[in-house]
């Protein structure tokens, strides 16, 4: 049994703080400047950023990198790309850390980046499944919603969370059609839109970021990876980039950022309840 701890950071969001619902700020390109990094996404009004692990090597990275930074929490899970290494002993080793972090006052929020991915590494699709399955089974006796990597696959993602229910979760950088959007929906999940939306020839994303129901979309940047327009697809991504992107919504949507962000940060926190009492006092999107 996993012990269920409530929300641990005590306040509530403010409504015009940013939540960074994807962000790898461990990543090898943030090592020269993490420091400067977390502060800039900070003075741009990203008041939570939530860091998914992909890999056992760095669970410990990520609960690191949450100590050391207040604004930033953590998910604990194997990516669909990263387990051709693995083995059933890492399930039940990435289980007993899931039991002990919830046993004390932690950052973590979810169990993710977890899903499939039929795009770049379908020669290993069953073993992709067993462990999509496997973490499925430790959020849901953890009652932690997931984030989900979903490429390629997001029919077989979906098959996967109605044999596997859980308290919903996050589908990460949302790319499928509105049939498929809407059964995430209706499975209690939010969708995923960052960098890739600021792409004019997004045709099918930002149709979707326009007419989906507002209360169904959160933000995300996937720093370093999936850089929005303005930096170009060479580029490094950062979390400091959030405010533009969610401009960017703001004006496919005809709406005031300020309420993009309330919307879509409350949206984060209903999803992500475990975020509900992490805060910082900044007030600078005016």
């Amino acid at each position: 049994m996993c012990v269920r701890s409530a929300p641990i950071f005590g306040c509530v969001p403010s409504p015009i703080m940013l939540i960074d619902t994807h962000c790898h700020l461990d990543a090898a390109e943030f090592d020269a400047d993490r420091d400067a990094v977390a502060s800039q996404a900070r003075q741009a009004g990203v008041g939570i950023i939530v860091v998914p692990s992909i890999e056992p090597n760095n669970f410990q990275q990520v609960i690191d990198i949450s100590v050391q930074y207040p604004h930033c929490c953590y998910a604990l899970g194997m990516h669909p790309m990263y387990i051709d290494t693995a083995s059933p002993s890492d399930i039940k080793a990435l289980h007993a850390l899931i039991r002990q972090q919830l046993s004390t006052e932690n950052k973590l929020v979810a169990v993710g980046e977890i899903g499939l991915d039929f795009f770049v590494t379908k020669q290993n699709r069953e073993t992709q499944e067993y462990f999509f399955a496997e973490q499925l089974k430790i959020a849901n006796e953890c009652n932690l919603p997931v984030i989900l990597h979903v490429r390629r696959a997001v029919d077989e993602v979906l098959k996967y969370l109605r044999r596997h229910k859980v308290s919903g979760g996050i589908a990460h950088a949302f790319n499928g059609s509105r049939q498929q959007a809407e059964a995430f929906i209706q499975l209690g999940f939010k969708l995923g839109f960052g960098g890739a939306m600021t792409y004019p020839r997004a045709l099918n994303i930002r149709e979707l970021a326009t007419s989906l129901p507002l209360e169904s979309i959160v933000l995300e940047t996937d720093a370093p990876d999936i850089p929005p327009q303005w930096i170009g697809t060479k580029a490094r991504n950062n979390p400091a980039e959030l405010a533009k992107i969610a401009q960017v919504l703001a004006d496919l949507r005809v709406m005031e950022v300020a309420q993009i962000i309330e919307i879509t940060s409350k949206n984060a926190v209903q999803i992500l309840p475990k975020l509900a009492g992490l805060c910082t006092p900044l007030q600078v999107l005016h």
